[in-house]
């Protein structure tokens, strides 16, 4: 855990004894414990959020036809009117 050995651990708590004292030690370390475990269900959730998401867009890439449709609009183009004069002879017809 992070390197640090059983005499460490004992160095660490008794200095946090002293310099916090008896009576409040167990607070903190009741609050402490309390915030690594929430710490640690948001990471969880964190990563089951990229994970789903990730799986996701691997469907989506795996179905590529899925994704064409997706992609484009279902709309007609419009078929050129049969009585309309191109644009290069409209600047040589007469008015």
């Amino acid at each position: 855990m992070f390197g640090i050995g059983m005499p460490e651990m004992i160095i660490i708590l008794v200095i946090a004894l002293i310099v916090i004292g008896p009576h409040k030690l167990p607070e903190l370390a009741k609050s402490l414990g309390k915030g690594l475990a929430e710490f640690k269900k948001a990471s969880e959730d964190f990563q089951k959020n990229v994970q789903e998401e990730s799986r996701k867009s691997d469907e989506k890439e795996a179905d590529p036809q899925q994704v064409a449709a997706a992609a484009t609009p279902h709309t007609e183009t419009p078929a050129p009117l049969p009585h309309a004069v191109p644009a290069e002879k409209k600047d040589n017809v007469p008015s």
